[in-house]
């Protein structure tokens, strides 16, 4: 990038001036245990069911929890459940044991009625509790530390989805349930204090919180709240994070450019870099609902026109960061596939052009929404919008902060292409969102609802490699989105700030601060 140096030389100066108004006073006021943590942007919401964004769910599953979780190797593990649900011989039914003494925020025992509330609201609101609101028959407490949940046809992916951070299963209490939540009142090893736009949200330390016993491991696990204070900030630019970090204003920064390793390495004993390895894969959602894209011959078309080696090299550079490979699961997975392959980071100008002229296509803007927010979706964007102009197809490119775009993508008449990312999970429900009715993009065919029908009711892990393959085909054939490639990811946290496990949603209990 050829305007690297003057962003570098901007941010700098920023760094020393501007920024130390806003967060300056944050610092010498902190309280004697506090950890001031710089994330990419303000949240659109604090409801942890509301949206399926990384941001909210990073934040939030410090104030509530699920009845599951993903330990440090992926299993789902109880979480405030008291063990993994006893099944029926069909599978239909599902008896869920809750843990008895975990307390909620107020001081009130949580019990059965509130894990049904909850989930009723989930089903309602959020993206993924929607998709599985169609797989269930019904959901009732049985005793105060019981809940059955009957299902109308066998769901492999049923604990998966009730254990995932982003559009959580919050269990809350059910006196602070309501259609917009004014109370965040949840179990977590921290509790909600205040919110402060775009200054920070901040949360304390909960006395009263009942931790599990086993040893931690990923989100499972014992939980200890040993800093008494979590300051979320929201800083939008990546530079600024990145200088943040070295001059010590930061305990801890999320998604940092690559670019900026060397200096991280070099700034001593005070900062320490995290790769986070196979942390997930950027993807391009297209809107086949309205627009120019709702056509799925032009999809087709610009899909033969991307290429999404040159995105992942202009998003991150270095080598170490990325891998082009057209399966959506790592080589070695139980999930690895090659079906669609062919159609994978073609690159072709050539065809696509006289694709998309055979589909109709006659000059409209194609819609690009991205957020700088998160660079490597900024710098994709550039490069998509190369290969289009390439393969004779009108780009329109909208760059908009973080918040604005997670609002937009909810019209379908406002865009075309979204520019995003996820983690790299072991079930393929969990994300894309797309995979399930209603995200947005609106994917929705007869191919689509017979693949995954028969991938979601096959129990057996060793029979849904394959049917996982003809998923990715149905994907690869029908364009509702694109997997660019795999990606690590780089943050990086002061020394002082030890404990902290690298994750997919980073979270501060089990961390302390060293000197405060």
């Amino acid at each position: 990038m050829s305007h690297l140096f003057l962003r570098k030389f901007i941010s700098r100066v920023v760094s020393l001036t501007a920024l130390a108004l806003p967060f300056g006073p944050l610092a010498a006021n902190a309280a004697p245990s506090a950890a001031n943590l710089a994330m990419i942007a303000e949240p659109q919401t604090l409801d942890p069911m509301g949206t399926t964004a990384d941001l909210v769910g990073t934040i939030m599953q410090h104030v509530y929890e699920p009845l599951y979780t993903f330990d440090a190797k992926w299993n789902v593990v109880p979480m405030l459940a008291e063990s993994l649900p006893k099944a029926s011989g069909d599978g239909l039914t599902q008896t869920i044991a809750l843990r008895k003494g975990v307390k909620f925020h107020t001081g009130r025992e949580m019990v059965a009625d509130d894990v049904v509330a909850s989930l009723q609201r989930w089903m309602e609101v959020s993206p993924r509790g929607k998709a599985v609101a169609k797989e269930v028959a019904s959901i009732e407490a049985k005793d105060a530390y019981t809940v059955e949940l009957k299902l109308k046809t066998p769901y492999a992916p049923l604990l998966s989805q009730l254990a995932l951070p982003t559009g959580m299963a919050a269990i809350m209490a059910k006196e602070s349930i309501a259609p917009q939540l004014k109370d965040f009142i949840g179990t977590g090893p921290y509790r909600f204090k205040e919110r402060r736009p775009d200054q920070y949200t901040l949360l304390t330390r909960f006395e009263g919180y009942a931790s599990r016993t086993e040893p931690a491991s990923g989100y499972a696990g014992k939980r200890e709240a040993l800093i008494e204070e979590l300051r979320f900030v929201p800083v939008p630019s990546a530079n600024t994070r990145v200088e943040g970090t070295l001059s010590g204003q930061f305990d801890y920064a999320d998604l940092l450019p690559v670019e900026s390793i060397g200096r991280l390495e070099k700034a001593g004993n005070a900062v320490v870099p995290i790769m986070t390895e196979s942390f997930g894969f950027p993807y391009l959602v297209f809107n086949t609902k309205e627009g120019v894209l709702a056509s799925q011959p032009l999809r087709q078309a610009v899909q033969i026109a991307f290429g999404p080696g040159e995105m992942m090299a202009a998003a991150f550079g270095d080598t170490r960061f990325f891998a082009v490979e057209p399966n959506h699961f790592p080589k070695g997975t139980a999930l690895y596939s090659t079906a669609g392959a062919d159609k994978y980071n073609q690159r072709n100008p050539t065809v696509a052009r006289e694709m998309a002229a055979k589909a109709g296509y006659n000059g409209q803007p194609v819609r690009i929404l991205a957020s700088r927010q998160y660079e490597f979706h900024y710098n994709m964007a550039l490069v998509m919008a190369e290969q289009l102009k390439r393969a004779g197809i009108k780009p329109e490119l909208q760059i908009v902060d973080w918040a604005t775009l997670v609002q937009r993508r909810n019209d379908p008449k406002l865009w075309d292409i979204y520019v995003t990312h996820s983690g790299q999970f072991p079930e393929p429900m969990l994300s894309p969102p797309q995979l399930s009715e209603g995200a947005p993009g609106w994917w929705s065919s007869p191919a689509k609802q017979a693949a995954l029908a028969a991938f979601n009711q096959e129990m057996d892990p060793a029979k849904r490699g394959a049917l996982w393959g003809k998923v990715q085909q149905v994907v690869y054939d029908e364009v509702p989105y694109i997997n660019v490639g795999k990606f690590n990811s780089l943050s990086a946290r002061a020394q002082r700030l030890q404990g902290y496990t690298p994750s997919a949603w980073p979270f501060f209990w089990n961390t302390s601060v060293a000197g405060k």
